[in-house]
C-alpha cells in the first residue's frame, strides 16, 4: 500500500513539472506588423512590437537588430538602455519609445533614414532563458522631381530622345508614351547608383517624328506608386516641305560636286598619259614642253579644289543665315559640309600626290637638265654655221 502511495506521489510530481515546463514555454509571444513598412528617405521610421499577452516588461532585455543578434540596432536590459552596446551607424539616431512598456508595448524610432536602412528588423523579449521575437520587414523609398528630357539634331530618319531622372530608390519603373498614352518601345535603358546608392536612370527613344508628336517619360516608383512625368513637342518634322526641299537640296549639290571631283581625276589622268605617250623620248625642246605640261597637270587639281571649296564656303554662309545656331538642323548641314569637305580631300589630293611623286621619279631619270639641253642645241647650231 505504502508502495502505491509512493508511486501515486512520484507521478504527480512529475505531471507538475512537465505543467510548469508547458506553462514556462508559453508565457508570451510577440505581435507586430505583417506587412512591410514604407520608409521615406531622409524621415522617420517607427517600428512597433507587443507581448501578448499583455505584461510588465521593465524587468526583460528588449533587443532590435538587424542581421546579426551580437550588433543591436538598441537594447534594453534591467530599466536601462545600452546604447555603448549600439553598433555605430545607429548611434544617436534611434530611440526606443517606452510609454507602455508596462503593457508590454515598445516602438522603435529611427530617424534620418538611409538606403542602407533598407531590410530586416529582428525585435526580442527575453525573460531570463526565455524569449520570443518578431520581424519587420522594411522598404525604403525615395522619389524625385529631377527628370528632363534632351533632344539630339535630327536626321532624315528620326531624332533621337534621352530622358533622364535621378534620385530614386529602389530602382524605378520607366517607359515612353505618345500622346494617347500608349507605350513606346525604348530604344535602351540604363542606370547606376551615386554614392548614396540611390539609382539613376537613362532611357533614349529614337523617335519617328512623323508618327509620335508629343512624347511622354513616366517614372514611377513601384512600392508607393508615386510618379513623375515630361513631355516634349517635337516641332521639327522631318515630313516638313521646308525640310525635304532642303535634304533634297543637299543631296543634289553632293551629287554634282562628286561629278566635278570624278571629272578632274579623268582629265588628270588622260592628259598625263597622253602626254606621257606622246614626249616620251623626244628632242629636249619638246621635254621642256612635258616639264611644263606635268606642271600643269600638277597645278590642275588644286584649281579645281579652290574652286570646290569656295563653292562649299559660299554655301555654309548662306545656310548659316538661313538656320540659327540653335535650330537643330543647323548642326545637320554643318555635318554635312564637314563630310563633303573630308571626301573632296581624299579624292582630289591623293591623286595629286601620287602625280607628285611621279614626277619627281621622272626628273631623276633625266640625264640633263633642260637649260643644258638648250645649250646643247647653241653649240650644234654654231658648229653647223662655221
Amino acid at each position: 500500500m505504502g508502495s502505491i502511495q509512493i508511486i501515486f506521489a512520484a507521478y504527480c510530481v512529475v505531471l507538475c513539472v512537465l505543467q510548469m515546463l508547458v506553462l514556462s514555454s508559453e508565457q508570451f509571444t510577440i505581435t507586430g506588423l505583417e506587412r512591410p513598412v514604407l520608409a521615406p528617405l531622409g524621415g522617420i521610421l517607427e517600428l512597433s512590437c507587443q507581448l501578448s499577452p499583455p505584461q510588465n516588461a521593465q524587468q526583460m532585455e528588449i533587443r532590435w537588430f538587424r542581421n546579426r543578434y551580437t550588433e543591436p540596432v538598441y537594447l534594453y536590459r534591467n530599466g536601462k538602455d545600452l546604447h555603448g552596446e549600439t553598433i555605430s551607424k545607429y548611434v544617436e539616431r534611434t530611440e526606443l519609445l517606452k510609454h507602455d512598456i508596462g503593457k508590454g508595448k515598445v516602438t522603435l524610432r529611427v530617424f534620418k533614414v538611409t538606403v542602407d536602412d533598407d531590410g530586416s528588423y529582428h525585435c526580442v523579449f527575453k525573460d531570463g532563458i526565455f524569449y520570443e521575437e518578431h520581424i519587420t520587414e522594411v522598404k525604403v523609398t525615395a522619389t524625385s522631381s529631377d527628370i528632363k528630357i534632351i533632344m539630339h539634331p535630327p536626321n532624315i530618319k528620326g531624332v533621337m530622345l534621352e530622358c533622364h531622372s535621378r534620385g530614386w530608390f529602389p530602382q524605378p519603373h520607366m517607359e515612353w508614351r505618345d500622346s494617347n498614352g500608349q507605350v513606346i518601345p525604348a530604344t535602351s535603358k540604363s542606370q547606376s547608383q551615386d554614392e548614396n546608392k540611390l539609382f539613376n536612370m537613362t532611357m533614349n527613344l529614337f523617335a519617328d517624328v512623323g508618327l509620335h508628336q508629343i512624347v511622354t517619360c513616366y517614372i514611377q516608383n513601384l512600392l508607393t506608386h508615386q510618379e513623375e512625368s515630361i513631355s516634349i513637342v517635337l516641332t521639327v518634322p522631318i515630313s516638313d516641305q521646308h525640310f525635304e526641299l532642303d535634304t533634297l537640296y543637299l543631296e543634289d549639290i553632293s551629287v554634282i560636286l562628286c561629278v566635278v571631283i570624278v571629272f578632274n581625276l579623268k582629265l588628270n589622268l588622260l592628259t598625263y598619259y597622253r602626254l606621257e605617250r606622246k614626249y616620251d623620248g623626244c628632242t629636249p625642246g619638246c621635254k621642256a614642253c612635258f616639264y611644263i605640261l606635268k606642271i600643269i597637270i600638277i597645278i590642275l587639281p588644286f584649281v579645281f579644289t579652290f574652286g570646290c571649296y569656295n563653292a562649299i564656303f559660299l554655301k555654309y554662309h548662306q545656310l548659316q543665315k538661313k538656320v540659327s545656331i540653335p535650330d537643330p538642323l543647323y548642326y545637320f548641314y554643318t555635318s554635312w559640309l564637314v563630310n563633303m569637305e573630308m571626301l573632296g580631300v581624299f579624292l582630289v589630293f591623293f591623286p595629286t600626290f601620287i602625280n607628285l611623286i611621279e614626277f619627281s621619279q621622272f626628273i631623276k631619270t633625266v640625264p640633263k637638265p633642260i637649260w643644258l639641253c638648250q645649250e646643247n642645241m647653241r653649240e650644234d647650231d654654231a658648229i653647223r654655221h662655221r
